[in-house]
């Protein structure tokens, strides 16, 4: 099944995807096409017709180009996932949406709240599926612990701390992402993923960010690359969030995490995927859901394609954006920032 517009329709053929940027994530998308029988490549495009016809050729010798709207005419491109700089991500989604097409959006989805609206009425009006690939929601661990939440084995979670600290990762000086023109900010960047999951996880309304960033590796960069991140909650909860890619060297890779309820916690250590949960009852390992982020999240999203509910709605990737967008002005101005004053006192669309 397949469903374009408001209907839903037989469908024999799989689901041809366009990616758009072909840069060092695309690959991890390629690589969930390629193992997920409901979908299929059906072409790549590029500004750089060298960086598109070599990636091309290492995919099965796909079709390819360096003009996106002509590729959107392409008869088998039915949906599409872009990977491309932050920046560009709106006149992007706002082409694609008037070309019919359904999209995945490497996370951001926009830098800025306006934009990030844009797109989700783009794709609302057109009824078309738009989702932000927010992949820590997929990941493991992240499900494990939003399944414990779930369950009501800590009961209603009112606290969260997560620290994701890694080693510099981006090739130079002209990297696109040490530019805050391009990315919107490391807030905006990486530590969206953290934002994000800690509010989806609490299952409550964010409404102040406080944070602190550190240019750690080099008093020239534009961006952090350390982030310290608090968000307060509706109902009393408070989440800290620790994001680095300072730290040394390159590979150094670090994870923990602890969720305290009013009946017990969920806590994760550097050293594993599974988790310790504490309550009453004793101590208790949960063991991780085992596979693939990226392509679990393919498979949501194609999910969704047919009607299911997304993993992440276009509410929730609007409200992101405005978390990374806080926590860059809180940066600024060395104090708390309300999320209603980022999203203008409006209601963040369903």
């Amino acid at each position: 099944m397949f469903r374009i517009g408001a209907e839903t329709i037989s469908r024999m053929s799989t689901v041809g995807i366009l990616v758009v940027g072909a840069g060092f994530i695309a690959d991890a998308h390629i690589r969930a096409i390629t193992g997920e029988s409901r979908a299929e490549l059906a072409g790549v495009v590029d500004v750089d017709p060298g960086r598109a016809r070599a990636f091309a050729y290492a995919n099965g010798n796909a079709r390819y180009g360096t003009e996106l709207a002509e590729a959107l005419t392409w008869p088998d491109v039915d949906a599409v996932i872009v990977c491309t700089p932050n920046h560009t991500h709106v006149p992007i989604a706002l082409q694609v949406a008037a070309a019919g097409k359904h999209l995945l959006v490497e996370k951001p989805l926009a830098t800025t709240v306006a934009g990030a609206r844009q797109v989700v009425d783009a794709f609302a009006a057109a009824n078309l599926v738009v989702a932000a690939a927010h992949t820590h929601r997929s990941y493991d661990y992240g499900l494990a612990v939003r399944s414990m939440i779930d369950s009501g084995a800590i009961g209603d979670p009112v606290a969260a701390r997560l620290s994701i600290l890694g080693g510099w990762i981006w090739p130079d000086w002209r990297a696109w992402v040490l530019d805050p023109d391009r990315s919107g900010g490391h807030s905006l960047h990486n530590g969206v993923h953290l934002l994000d999951l800690v509010t989806w996880w609490l299952r409550d309304a964010p409404v102040r960010v406080y944070a602190r960033g550190r240019n750690q590796t080099a008093g020239e960069l534009r961006i952090y690359d350390y982030l310290e991140m608090t968000v307060e909650y509706a109902r009393g909860g408070t989440a800290v969030c620790e994001m680095s890619r300072a730290h040394r060297p390159g590979s150094f890779g670090y994870r923990d995490l602890l969720i305290a309820g009013t009946a017990g916690v969920i806590e994760q250590g550097w050293d594993g995927e599974s988790s310790l949960l504490f309550t009453e009852q004793g101590l208790q390992t949960v063991p991780s859901a085992g596979g693939d982020g990226f392509a679990r999240q393919l498979a949501a999203w194609l999910d969704s394609l047919d009607g299911a509910p997304p993993r992440m709605s276009p509410a929730d990737a609007v409200q992101a954006v405005a978390l990374g967008v806080a926590s860059e002005l809180s940066i600024a101005r060395g104090e708390p920032v309300e999320l209603a004053e980022v999203l203008g006192d409006q209601v963040v669309p369903a």
